[in-house]
């Protein structure tokens, strides 16, 4: 059975259980999720570095291979386990969906990270406010690019829903949750109607409900 290391409150686990889902693979039937990170430890054991020196959730064993990073996780999973073609196998679709997700990892997620670190983890006293929300801000202006691509398309890579589609929208439901939590931190949002229109067919239309996190568990 693959086991999977992360607890469900960390995004990256979030997409990698949400893949999972959308594969039609069951926690305890058909992989094992242990807890792991912050107060549940674990991920600083001899044991957990042997498979992920980073000491990070996610990481998933699947048989003798070891996978850390959560987009490479997803792509593993999608091809090793999308028997029923849920995502789609086009190279134009592929790649449009790959281009995506690194945007997500290397551009969009790295300011939204530090409003969302600066507000849910670092104690009340120690948050430098200016700095989440300049940072939220510069996370708003990059969402306007993705909501120009879906003017066009349905989803991120096209008409169909990719596994592209599942680190973008866990990040636009953080960028809305902050917003209406701490309006006077983040500053306004932009009022983005395609990614709206977007956020509401994927809750539809996909497995989201089945990660969705709306605690923030906030360090006061």
């Amino acid at each position: 059975m693959m086991r999977l290391w992360g607890r469900t409150s960390s995004i990256n686990v979030q997409k990698v259980l949400w893949c999972l889902a959308e594969l039609g693979l069951q926690e305890g039937k058909d992989f094992e999720r242990i807890d792991a990170g912050l107060h549940f430890g674990i991920n600083r054991t001899p044991e957990f570095l042997a498979l992920n020196p980073n000491g990070l959730v996610p990481t998933l064993q699947d048989g003798d291979l070891v996978l850390w990073e959560s987009n490479t996780i997803l792509r593993y999973l999608v091809r090793q386990y999308d028997k029923l073609m849920r995502f789609p196998v086009d190279t134009t679709s592929q790649y449009q969906s790959e281009k995506w997700m690194d945007w997500q990892l290397g551009t969009m997620w790295p300011p939204l990270r530090v409003a969302f670190l600066g507000l849910t983890r670092i104690p009340e006293a120690d948050r430098d406010y200016a700095l989440i929300k300049s940072s939220y801000q510069e996370a708003d202006a990059l969402l306007g690019l993705l909501d120009q691509t879906l003017e066009k398309h349905v989803y991120c890579s096209g008409e169909q829903f990719s596994v592209g589609d599942i680190p973008l929208a866990l990040c636009v439901s953080r960028w809305l949750l902050l917003e209406q939590t701490f309006p006077d931190k983040t500053g306004p949002r932009s009022q983005l109607s395609n990614i709206d229109r977007w956020m509401r067919q994927i809750e539809l239309e996909t497995k989201y409900k089945v990660v969705a996190q709306k605690e923030l568990n906030i360090v006061k």
